[in-house]
């Protein structure tokens, strides 16, 4: 509870910083969220979004607990970046299976304004339209997408990032070219490797099994060096060390894996 604050916090300071918010809107906003690891505080909520470690596994456990931890009324949602909402849905019982639903925000969820919806085939029509509404009412666009894996952004995304890591593989260009190229010729806000770095590598290889698991394809398949950084720990921004090294400004590419 102590981490969920401290990062809400500094987000919120982060914005009042650069202008965008006034200091009394953002002690406003975390005046209204209360903090708890007990489950039975959202006893009565109408809305429940799961955001957890994306393991197919510790979701259908922790969704079989919320399932008999809040109201017959509660829309079910899950944040996952690529696993099937209606596995998930399974582990609910069968009269929550209609208000079962995915309602995936993009990392900064305060910034970023997409949120994919995926209903399953029993979720019924006025959950998604509810989905809809809500996602358009704090202020964000929704796109409606069919639940298979990776929906739309990951699976065109995560390939991106792989097929880069390849040209890295192969000594196309080093790990700073290949960001410098992608954005200046593609005119991205960062390159494919800084991307996969700010999402986090252990997150992007995730995906990256996921989509392999279901679709089969080679260019889905995770590659040597990213298992390599994952299996070391050195997991991007959130580690300090990924394809760049974050202990300096501006970050440099790992020379670890640049003199190779």
């Amino acid at each position: 509870m102590d981490k969920a604050r401290a990062a809400i916090e500094k987000d919120l300071a982060k914005q009042v910083d650069r202008g965008k918010m006034e200091q009394q809107n953002a002690t406003e906003i975390l005046s209204r969220i209360v903090f708890s690891d007990d489950l039975a505080a959202a006893a009565q909520a109408d809305l429940f979004i799961e955001s957890i470690v994306e393991d197919i596994d510790v979701k259908r456990e922790k969704f079989a607990e919320i399932d008999a931890a809040v109201n017959s009324g509660c829309i079910i949602a899950s944040n996952t970046s690529t696993l099937g909402i209606t596995a998930m849905q399974s582990t609910t019982g069968r009269d929550r299976h209609g208000r079962f639903i995915g309602l995936h925000f993009f990392n900064p969820a305060t910034v970023m304004k997409l949120v994919e919806v995926i209903p399953t085939l029993t979720t019924e029509a006025s959950v998604t339209a509810d989905a809809l509404a809500f996602v358009e009412a704090i202020g964000k666009i929704p796109v409606l997408v069919h639940d298979e894996t990776g929906f739309i952004v990951n699976r065109l995304l995560t390939p991106y990032m792989l097929d880069a890591m390849r040209c890295f593989e192969s000594g196309l260009a080093d790990i700073a070219g290949i960001d410098t190229a992608m954005r200046l010729g593609a005119n991205h806000p960062m390159g494919p490797l800084s991307l996969a770095d700010y999402i986090g590598l252990d997150v992007v290889m995730a995906m990256a099994d996921n989509l392999y698991e279901s679709f089969g394809h080679e260019y889905m398949k995770a590659t040597p060096v990213l298992r390599q950084l994952v299996n070391a720990e050195e997991l991007g921004r959130k580690s300090g060390i990924g394809f760049y090294d974050y202990s300096q400004k501006p970050p440099l590419p790992n020379p670890q894996l640049d003199k190779k």
